[in-house]
């Protein structure tokens, strides 16, 4: 099934999905790190500033609707980000901060 997708389609999709409180894609966030094409599934890995964050689930959630909607199932793995990108995270999020 996943096959016939390319990782460039995956990346398309998923660079639409915006990040609820901070006015930027996860994309441009630095959060989507990785994106595999396997046999039956997709395998996304995205990183986030801290593995705790209240909207960790809600950012899967989202990622994984994006990417089904290309017909494709999805897992996506979650990994922390290293300092240098939560600086890089943060900067921007305080530069997009929504409220």
């Amino acid at each position: 099934m996943s096959n016939n997708i390319s990782k460039e389609e995956i990346h398309h999709a998923v660079e639409k999905v915006r990040h609820p409180e901070i006015n930027r894609t996860l994309v441009e966030l630095g959060m989507i790190k990785d994106i595999h094409i396997g046999e039956d599934e997709v395998i996304l890995t995205m990183a986030v500033p801290f593995l705790e964050i209240p909207i960790r689930d809600y950012l899967v959630h989202r990622v994984q609707e994006a990417i089904r909607k290309l017909g494709v199932e999805i897992e996506v793995k979650l990994t922390e980000m290293n300092q240098e990108e939560r600086d890089a995270f943060m900067a921007m999020a305080r530069e997009g901060w929504i409220y």
